[in-house]
């Protein structure tokens, strides 16, 4: 349970972290934080949590790390489901708060049929820049596989483990600078599908790709590190 609780709690602050970070700092006229501040925001989130509460659950918060441990052998099958439902419980409950807060602003409404619309995920006409399901499925998969490499290169037992909430959290922070134009960047399905819930239409029909593309980038990395690159003499 603490395990859970620990997954629930730091997803919950990937979300309202990052996302919260989209919808009410990125816009300001001449103060707003734009794509490099929204950037920076998802990194800190499980930069922060990483230190936080990774020493009890791992830190996944991301049900494509989840998966892309389990194909590196660093993570027990059994759990998969457990730790997936803790994180998009999490990822909801901040989507949640952050429609409430969202609320109180006089003449806010979502619009579904805008891009982007309460920092959703998309592809097509509602990518950001207009890049399609392909683009969008290339992009998911290929930025989610690094990620994982470095999540599985960064907690190694011959790493220096200190350090490796920062490798991560600046990891996401690059997929972030590279990704939100294309995709508004997902790498993280939880966090697509708490947005998306919020939104529905379109974006909520989209969110197929945004698990696909993820857990299927994460399970291929976990499967070229055990592989290719990890390194099993004795530590």
């Amino acid at each position: 349970m603490r395990k859970l609780l620990a997954e629930f709690f730091g997803t919950y602050w990937l979300v309202f972290g990052g996302c919260g970070s989209a919808l009410f700092a990125a816009g300001i006229p001449d103060l707003g934080i734009g794509f490099v501040g929204v950037s920076l925001a998802f990194g800190l989130t499980v930069l922060t949590m990483a230190y936080a509460v990774g020493h009890i659950s791992g830190g996944h918060f991301n049900p494509a790390v989840s998966f892309g441990l389990w194909a590196g052998g660093r993570f027990s099958a059994k759990e998969l489901v457990p730790y997936i439902v803790a994180q998009c419980v999490g990822a909801i409950a901040a989507a949640g708060t952050l429609f409430t807060i969202a609320s109180g602003k006089a003449g806010f409404a979502i619009d579904a049929s805008k891009a982007g619309a309460f920092a959703s995920n998309g592809f097509g006409a509602f990518s950001p820049d207009g890049y399609s399901m392909q683009s969008a499925f290339i992009a998911e998969f290929v930025l989610t596989l690094f990620f994982l490499l470095v999540i599985l290169g960064a907690t190694d037992k011959f790493a220096n483990g200190k350090f490796a909430g920062v490798a991560i959290g600046l990891a996401l922070t690059l997929i972030h600078l590279i990704s939100i134009p294309i995709t508004n960047t997902s790498v993280n399905p939880a966090r697509s599908l708490s947005q998306a819930i919020f939104v529905g239409g379109e974006p909520l029909s989209q969110v197929w790709l945004f698990w696909a593309a993820p857990i299927l980038g994460a399970i291929v990395a976990g499967l070229i590190y055990k592989n290719l690159l990890q390194d099993n003499s004795e530590a």
